[in-house]
Order: C-alpha cells, then sequence, then structure tokens
C-alpha cells in the first residue's frame, strides 16, 4: 500500500512537472526573441564596420590579428556569429508554433544563458488549457511507467511471490 502511494506521489509530481512545459517553453520562445534581437545588433554593426572599410565579414574578422586581444576579440565574434546562426534557426523553427510543436522540437531548447534567463523569470502555474491536460497527462504516465520500471528492475521488487518447492 506504501509503495502505491509512493508511485503515485511521483507520479503526481511528474504530471505537475510536465504541465509546466506550454509555459515555460513560451517564456523561452520570448527569451529566445530578445537574445536573437541582441545579437542581430552585434552582428549588424560588427558588419556595418566592415563593409565601411570595404571588408566583407570574413575579411574583417582575418584582420583581427597582432595582438593577444585582437586575437580573443576575434575568437569572441567568430563564436557570436555562430551563437546568432543558431538561435536564429531555433527562433524560425520555434515561432508561430504551440506547446506540442514547441515539445517536439524541445531539442532547440537548450541555449544554456537564455534557458537560465527564462527560468529565472518564471513563475510555476497551472494553467486549465487542454494542452496543460494533455502535458500533465503525459508526464504522469511517464512518471509512473518510468517508476515501476525501475522497481522491477530490483531485486526483491517483483509482485510475484516466489515459488518454494514442498
Amino acid at each position: 500500500m506504501i509503495l502505491r502511494a509512493a508511485i503515485f506521489a511521483v507520479s503526481l509530481s511528474g504530471a505537475l512537472g510536465a504541465a509546466q512545459f506550454p509555459a515555460f517553453s513560451q517564456q523561452y520562445l520570448q527569451r529566445l526573441g530578445g537574445a536573437v534581437d541582441a545579437l542581430d545588433q552585434v552582428v549588424a554593426d560588427f558588419d556595418a564596420s566592415a563593409a565601411a572599410l570595404g571588408l566583407t565579414r570574413d575579411a574583417a574578422l582575418a584582420q583581427m590579428t597582432g595582438s593577444a586581444f585582437l586575437d580573443a576579440r576575434r575568437a569572441d565574434m567568430q563564436r557570436t556569429f555562430e551563437r546568432h546562426a543558431a538561435l536564429s534557426a531555433d527562433l524560425v523553427v520555434l515561432s508561430g508554433h504551440g506547446p506540442f510543436m514547441r515539445a517536439y522540437h524541445a531539442a532547440r531548447l537548450t541555449d544554456a544563458d537564455v534557458a537560465r534567463g527564462a527560468w529565472s523569470a518564471f513563475r510555476p502555474s497551472l494553467p486549465l488549457t487542454p494542452a496543460t491536460a494533455l502535458f500533465a497527462l503525459a508526464g504522469f504516465l511517464a512518471s509512473w511507467a518510468g517508476l515501476r520500471l525501475a522497481l522491477m528492475l530490483l531485486p526483491g521488487w517483483s509482485r510475484r511471490p516466489v515459488q518454494t518447492s514442498a
């Protein structure tokens, strides 16, 4: 009886946790848009400076040599361009989609800085929507099944009584 209550409690926790995904993914998407906007400005400024001197982005980066500071700044800008490209691609895929498609594309919700910002501003809630209900059900079932499977794999937790021969 205690085991069933524990399994139910863990499954209920999974349901409540999964029900947060729609709201958290929306907060992540908003933060992602802000990050892309900020990086757009940095990229545009760099490209404008390069163009004013008749250089392409790659040519301008190639000229950033000669001192430890310039080498470090070049590496910083290359990482900025790569991050801008990655976050922009994520934003294109995630924009305009609801929570189910955001869950389908959950691998695009992985930028640590954006996630940290979204998490710091996120306030758990349980809005009563069909999406929240389905995520809660999925979380409950996944938690229940995962815990049951884990218990089945542990020796001595089998529900079947051990047969002894007389």
